[in-house]
């Protein structure tokens, strides 16, 4: 078996928020949206059917349990979850909080507008605040 690595577009586009027992939690580099991306620790996988049952299973739990998170602490009024993977094949949830005045409402937010990275210090709060959450979370292990 193979490392798990992260495919160099996803690192590049976010941050490094914390380890689930099956996925890592990043953060979207895009201000103008709560946005996690949940990328399964398994190496060499495209689709959800690929995953046991078992990791099916958990990656819902932890994408249910990161969007009540998510919409919780961004005061979100409607959650958004997807699985495209178009442009990066490696499987990736988009965990994203969205409200009736963002720029892409109530349409997808992808190729609307510009991303506006996170500034130093308000990226910092956002990843403590989420990192701390987190920590509370159920299935949370360290």
């Amino acid at each position: 078996m193979t490392p798990f690595s992260l495919h160099p577009q996803l690192d590049a586009d976010t941050h490094f928020v914390a380890d689930l027992p099956l996925c890592t939690v990043r953060l979207m580099n895009d201000a103008r949206y709560p946005w996690l991306v949940l990328i399964p620790r398994r190496d060499a996988i495209r689709e959800i059917y690929e995953l046991d049952s078992s990791a099916q299973q958990q990656l819902w739990q932890e994408t249910t349990q990161l969007g009540e998170l998510l919409m919780t602490v961004s005061g979100g009024e409607k959650l958004n979850i997807g699985a495209l993977g178009n442009m990066v094949p490696q499987l990736h949830m988009h965990v994203i909080a969205r409200r009736s005045d963002d720029e892409a409402w109530p349409g997808p937010v992808w190729g609307v507008g510009t991303a506006e990275p996170h500034d130093n210090e308000a990226l910092t709060v956002l990843v403590d605040t989420l990192r701390m959450k987190i920590a509370e979370l159920p299935s949370y292990s360290y």
